[in-house]
């Protein structure tokens, strides 16, 4: 039944216009208020026959206030504890909750016990019918303020309050297992204890980041896996830090005891040794049969230990599992992410991915949230780690509800899990468990936290762990007997020994391969993929349709024929057909059309997603068309009935989370380009820890290959700091052993060649592109159409074919547009002794094409690297590292060093322009 309209701030007066309503026309008011009128006349009747015979003739209600009163002030009760219960449920396990201000007592509703006994209307809005506020009580009392303690009533949706009220009040929010079921939810919690028990003595002072206190995650976890094959789950994607992370992985996905135990003997990571990562930072995955005999697949991802920072990347891996496995089926599929209390609080990434769960182009039908509520951070008390009530409390920015349960009723966890995974495939929305418990050690083995929390921790060193709490609860219960439970734990423990006898005999720890499933034909990179690149280009004849096809906005047959177009867009569209068929030369926007194009001509899956994306931060791009009657139409989905997806999104403001989305989701599609585009290049620090912790090494780390591409908007143009670098020089410091691409292109062609080249590779590496602005736009910024077709290829090296080579006494190495600058004073000048020679790939740095380029101009007495950054800026301190030995020194020709990179005044960065590009070639 949904809640009662107005019934917890109504007045008399208020009821009493609603009941002459009823008396004139029953059908006039809502159903739950007819029941409630039906009630109280019958109430009423009764009550006239025995005192006052005119009541029932028809007197006006305010003629029996009290009884009136009464009924309401019951009602508001009911609704107190649908509210506020939570805040008195009893969910901490070792010391008492916080106290909060208004607690639900009888006499602030205007009861009493004398009350108790008297029956109330009012017990129908909970499924009573007529009942004793006794039963009323004891009702709200277990239902709202036992173990579990609920927060929902801030949703704004009618459908999910009387969803949550009718699972939650049917049954009193108390469970009802089956006696099997209690030896299963025990049988996990045994092997969630004796696991860290047997580390905690077998492997002394050695990290682990226990998950002692929270032990109850693990048959939480098993609820929602055995709960989501019953319903039509087949694939969990989940993420977490490194507390419990090898529980989960043991008793969750599978992996063997014998592995991670090797791990702790500090065996090398596979035959190969590769340096690897810590042993509670590694991912794994894995098909488990549920007990219904349905297959699941869970995955766990490989994280940093930058807390938070792995829910994006869920996001991402989720939504591309469901786009291209379960033709996105969101019930096949659900994201879990596990979180610590402090960090759920602290990480500002919590919110953005929250923000992301109902948009268009991340959604992911809902992630369950389980938060292993440790009531402490690192040292610092829960009152020091958040100003909020709790620490789920950023779960209500998206209305999603939240379950409080003490992590020591493993029954009262499995079922509330059991609820939240139901809700999720319910409604698909973001659902909270916060699993209040405790953590028995410091943050890690060795930490001592009796330094902080002293108080705290001699609670938590008299109380049971939750194997024997529930252990005893089912042994006075009858479930089982107390020789049962001892002989479980022994048993197991006995398990342990035998894999660990097992391990010392392995001489490597195991590393799960990932070249596997979709990545199946994806081999490793090696240094000879990079000395030249494939060709890449197309057929004039395919070329030449495709370009036409993607400029006809009225092509017969599809939505464009019948929209109106904004003029400027349609002739727009006109002038890129021109560009193929009459002028044969390509701008930079129509190299880029035409690069998707033919990929998507290949069946490749494009997607990209950014601020502003679907027209592009300079209205260079527009992707996405918005017809006059705002219908949005994209021309790169209706090239032909075969071709693969174009997808193309603006996301919301966030860096952090939209790039960490995008490298997920190329994660799990390795035939799909994955682009993320920054409004500026400069925004790009935004997303630095996913930038540092994944896209630059998680090849190294975890062995783990991703091909996502970042296009960043970077040029010296008098824009300003922020609108200026998208900092070169940190992308450069990240590389090594060929972990990833860093180009800065200057011809259309070249950007055509080299998105092609992301998809023809053999393997997958992260593409970083820094991509022009005013170049969008320049009219030498062009390249002829015979330079897309085929026998063409990504050029690493462009050579000045404007100088005579053998004349040359000076060579000016460059990047980006600063060419465009040289090329300019140069031409002007009529210099031909001084050859500007441009290196569109960066990294990695093609050494085998600079050698000829040097070996061309050895004559010449001068090399210099030309740059618009700053000294301390820009490539310079990354060519100077790694270009070929030479004869002559490298000079360097750029701005002072600077702790900014670039002057805020026009005037200043044009004559600083100026200066730069005369000092190149007459110094």
């Amino acid at each position: 039944m949904k809640p009662l309209s107005f019934l917890g701030n109504a007045e008399i007066d208020a009821f009493e216009g609603l009941y002459h309503q009823y008396q004139q026309d029953p059908f006039s008011v809502d159903q739950e208020w007819r029941n409630f009128f039906e009630g109280f006349e019958f109430s009423r009747t009764d009550f006239t026959q025995r005192d006052n015979k005119t009541i029932a003739e028809g007197l006006p209600i305010s003629a029996a206030p009290e009884q009136l009163q009464k009924e309401i002030a019951v009602s508001n009760l009911i609704g107190a504890y649908r509210q506020r219960g939570h805040m008195f449920a009893k969910t901490n396990p070792v010391r008492p909750r916080r106290e909060h201000e208004g607690p639900i007592v009888l006499e602030n509703f205007g009861l009493s016990d004398a009350d108790m006994d008297t029956e109330f209307h009012a017990g129908e809005r909970i499924g009573l019918g007529t009942a004793t506020l006794r039963k009323i009580y004891e009702f709200l009392e277990q239902t709202y303020c036992g173990p579990i303690g609920v927060e929902y009533k801030f949703v704004r949706t009618i459908e999910i309050i009387q969803w949550l009220e009718q699972k939650m009040e049917s049954c009193r929010n108390t469970p009802n297992f089956s006696p099997k079921e209690k030896i299963e939810l025990l049988r996990k919690t045994n092997e969630a204890v004796a696991f860290e028990n047997f580390l905690h003595t077998k492997f002394v002072g050695q990290k682990r980041f226990s998950l002692e206190g929270g032990e109850s995650i693990i048959p939480a976890l098993d609820t929602v896996v055995e709960c989501g094959a019953e319903l039509g789950v087949e694939d969990f994607v989940i993420g977490m830090a490194h507390r419990g992370r090898l529980n989960v992985l043991a008793n969750i996905l599978g992996k063997t005891y014998n592995d991670i135990f090797a791990e702790f003997e500090g065996k090398a990571f596979g035959k190969d040794g590769f340096s690897g990562d810590v042993k509670y930072h590694m991912g794994y995955s894995s098909d488990k049969t549920a007990r219904n005999g349905n297959i699941v697949h869970l995955s766990l991802t490989p994280n940093p230990s930058h807390l938070e920072a792995v829910n994006p990347v869920v996001a991402g891996i989720s939504r591309a599992k469901i786009d291209q496995y379960h033709n996105g089926n969101v019930k096949k599929l659900v994201p879990i992410l596990i979180h610590g209390d402090h960090s759920l609080a602290g990480q500002g990434i919590v919110y953005e991915v929250l923000q992301m769960s109902k948009l268009p182009g991340y959604g992911t039908g809902g992630t369950v949230h389980l938060v292993i509520n440790n009531q402490v951070g690192f040292t610092a008390d829960f009152i020091e780690g958040r100003s909020s009530t709790y620490c789920t409390d950023v779960g209500k920015t998206t209305l999603s509800p939240v379950f409080h349960v003490n992590a020591d009723d493993i029954e009262a966890v499995a079922y509330v899990t059991k609820l939240a995974l139901e809700f999720r495939q319910e409604f698909h929305r973001d659902v909270f468990v916060d699993i209040l418990g405790y953590r028995r050690h410091g943050h890690n083995e060795a930490d001592e936290p009796r330094f902080t929390q002293p108080d705290l921790y001699r609670r938590i060193a008299r109380h049971p762990n939750v194997r024997e709490v529930y252990s005893r609860k089912l042994v006075e219960s009858g479930s089982l007997t107390e020789k049962e439970t001892q002989q479980m734990e022994s048993e197991f423990k006995q398990y342990l020994n035998d894999r660990l006898e097992e391990s010392k005999q392995q001489e490597t720890a195991s590393v799960t391969s990932f070249l596997e499933g979709v990545w199946s034909g994806v081999r490793r990179a090696n240094d000879k993929d990079f000395e030249k690149s494939p060709q890449t280009g197309v057929s004039e004849k395919n070329f030449i349709d495709l370009s036409l096809r993607a400029t006809d906005l009225k092509k017969p047959g599809t939505p464009g024929e019948k929209l109106k177009f904004f003029t400027k867009i349609e002739k727009l569209y006109e002038n890129r057909r021109k560009m193929v068929t009459e002028e044969k030369q390509l701008d930079w926007a129509m190299a880029e059309t035409m690069a998707y194009a033919t990929l998507l001509n290949d069946n490749c899956t494009v997607r990209l997603s950014g601020q502003d994306s679907g027209r592009g931060t300079f209205a260079q791009r527009h992707a996405i068309i918005t017809a006059e009657d705002n219908t949005k139409y994209i021309p790169l989905n209706h090239l032909s009935e075969d071709q693969a997806q174009f997808e193309v999104y603006n996301s919301f403001l966030s860096e952090y989370g939209v790039l960490g989305f995008e490298y997920g989701y190329a994660y799990a599609s390795p035939n799909a380009l994955t682009i993320w585009e920054a409004q500026f290049g400069d925004f790009a620090n935004g997303a630095q820890i996913i930038i540092d912790q994944f896209v630059a090494s998680s090849e190294t780390k975890w062995q783990r290959m991703n091909g996502v591409v970042l296009m960043l908007p970077h040029g010296h143009e008098g824009q300003g700091p922020e609108h200026t670098s998208a900092r070169i020089e940190r992308f450069l410091t990240l590389c090594a052993d060929n972990n990833m691409q860093i180009i800065n292109s200057t011809t259309p062609a070249n950007f055509f060649h080299v998105l092609r080249r992301q998809m023809a590779f053999p393997f997958r590496k992260p593409l970083v592109i820094f991509t022009p602005k005013s170049l969008l736009r320049h009219p030498k910024c062009v390249s002829p159409l015979e330079n897309f077709l085929e026998g063409t290829r990504f050029i690493e090296v462009i050579e000045d074919q404007f100088v005579d080579s053998k004349s040359v006494r000076k060579v000016l190495f460059c990047c980006g547009k600063i060419y465009f600058d040289l090329l300019e004073y140069q031409q002007k000048k009529q210099i031909r002794d001084v050859a500007i020679v441009r290196l569109e790939q960066l990294y990695p740095l093609p050494e085998k094409q600079l050698k000829s380029v040097l070996k061309r101009y050895s004559k010449a007495k001068e090399l210099c690297w030309i740059q618009e950054e700053p000294e301390n800026m820009g490539a310079w301190c990354f060519v100077m590292r790694t270009f070929p030995q030479t004869k002559e020194r490298l000079k360097l020709v750029a701005r002072d060093a600077d702790s900014s990179p670039a002057a805020g005044s026009p005037q200043v960065h044009i004559t600083q322009q100026k200066k730069l590009v005369q000092r190149a070639f007459e110094e």
